[in-house]
């Protein structure tokens, strides 16, 4: 339940050793305050600061940790009981007509169009109603990714690896070009693994395992699976040559190109380069991984793809981007592709960046927990990192790409897992939770009375002081 009482504030002044208080409550009326304390611009709290007092424009009573799926126009087939059960979700399609999820009890479903078999369902036959995949129930997913076809990959927590769907490239690993109607785990060169990631390409697909090897398979028209040659591969095959000997700790698939970051963070590319996607400098496609070479001795941690372009993101929370630029998905200002890395201008530290090679759409969270979107966006060009109201990447794709397709496997947090310390800092800066506010350097901080009383003296004296001036009625 939430409600907005009328706004009041006072201004505290210590003068000669006595406090001063001026009113700017618009109605006499009495409610109970949860003060704010603004302070101004650049000043340090000290017994000279001028305090501003405040109510909050609206107090929240109740909060649960829940991802808000009706942005997601397939979800609205679910119940609220079943939407509720979610722990982890991704939809995908050309269309984003299906959708794969698992709920607290480890249960697996599956709903949408069902196109080329990807549900996995045993049949083609698309579906309304969830319909549960008894081969994976019971098991840990810990990785999802789907194709063009689509195909679909599932890693699982004991490092089994399963795939289904479109297979005519035989994307699914198994040595021939049958459709995959059920879950089947991928053949025996990996069988002996432990799988810790998966990426799908648009009809190509990537495995990481646990002792950093990266392996390929499918659909190799651009030389996409690293193998130096441009015939598809049907069964999973060790990416060597630049690799050999070192120690692989990401992958990413584009449409027709593949991308693998070492534990050093170094970056290797190869498959199709057409738009200079692989920023190796050129658009010539790459038969075998390539270093891309970075103008700044950066470290990368994070490789997304487009549709025709990629991100990187640096342990600095530097963004790079290279590749397509017609939409402005670049964030450089222009439209110009961009065959080599180049810099990002950003406002702050990011922490995250996202990209699907379904769309144009590209999207950053920052260190403050601020959500950036730019390229095509709902049929307008953005040009530069352009801020938004949303709190988590995924909400961009949800509401602002064509089509509205997951980039990632999304996964709900549930409140009852964290740490007192974990719920803490992710109240931090609240506004529906919090009880106080600072203003500093003219930006709204949002905290805690409580947490303030047990860390700071000082403000349990200012809180004290506050209680005295109501009970004097000076109010």
């Amino acid at each position: 339940m939430a409600f907005a009482p009328p706004r009041s504030a006072f201004v505290f002044r210590r003068r000669s050793g006595t406090h001063s208080i001026r009113s700017h409550r618009p109605s006499p009326r009495r409610v109970h305050r949860d003060w704010c304390l603004d302070t101004p611009t650049g000043e340090e709290l000290s017994p000279d600061t001028e305090l501003r007092v405040c109510q909050p424009s609206t107090i929240y009573t109740g909060h649960k940790v829940m991802v808000d799926f009706g942005k997601w126009p397939l979800f609205a087939l679910l119940s609220s009981q079943e939407l509720a059960s979610i722990q982890q979700a991704c939809i995908f399609g050309t269309s984003a007509n299906e959708a794969i999820y698992t709920t607290c009890s480890n249960e697996v479903f599956a709903i949408g169009l069902n196109c080329s078999n990807c549900l996995g369902t045993g049949d083609n036959q698309s579906t309304m109603i969830p319909r549960r995949l008894d081969p994976l129930c019971g098991k840990k997913i810990t990785g999802l990714s789907f194709g063009s076809g689509p195909h679909v990959l599932i890693c699982c927590e004991d490092g089994e690896l399963y795939a289904w769907g479109h297979n005519g490239y035989s994307q699914l690993g198994n040595g021939n070009t049958i459709q995959g109607a059920s879950p089947i785990q991928v053949c025996v060169e990996l069988m002996s693994k432990r799988v810790i990631q998966v990426s799908c390409g648009s009809h190509h697909s990537m495995a990481l395992t646990s002792e950093g090897e990266v392996f390929a398979w499918g659909y190799n028209n651009c030389g996409q699976v690293g193998c130096g040659t441009t015939t598809n591969q049907p069964t999973p095959r060790k990416v060597t040559s630049h690799l050999h000997n070192k120690m692989v700790t990401g992958i990413t698939a584009g449409l027709t190109c593949s991308v693998a970051m070492t534990d050093n963070g170094q970056v290797y590319g190869w498959g199709f380069n057409g738009s200079g996607q692989l920023g190796l400098g050129s658009n010539g496609n790459q038969l075998t991984p390539c270093k891309v070479v970075f103008v700044q001795n950066v470290c990368i941690i994070q490789v997304v793809f487009g549709h025709a372009h990629t991100l990187g993101l640096t342990d600095q929370g530097m963004l790079y981007a290279w590749g397509a630029n017609t939409h402005g998905q670049l964030g450089i200002g222009n439209k110009i592709n961009q065959l080599s890395p180049i810099k990002v201008t950003t406002n702050e530290r990011m922490v995250e960046i996202a990209a699907c090679h379904s769309s144009n759409t590209s999207a950053a969270k920052s260190q403050s927990g601020q959500v950036h979107m730019w390229g095509l966006c709902r049929g307008q060009a953005v040009l530069v990192p352009t801020l938004t109201h949303f709190t988590c990447t995924d909400d961009v794709f949800a509401c602002f790409s064509n089509p509205p397709v997951m980039w990632r496997m999304l996964s709900v947090e549930q409140e009852d897992s964290l740490t007192v310390a974990q719920s803490l800092k992710r109240e931090f800066d609240r506004e529906e939770t919090s009880d106080l506010r600072f203003r500093v350097e003219g930006k709204d901080i949002h905290v805690h009375k409580a947490v303030l009383k047990i860390r700071y003296m000082a403000f349990s004296h200012i809180c004290k002081i506050v209680i005295l001036l109501e009970a004097l009625d000076w109010f």
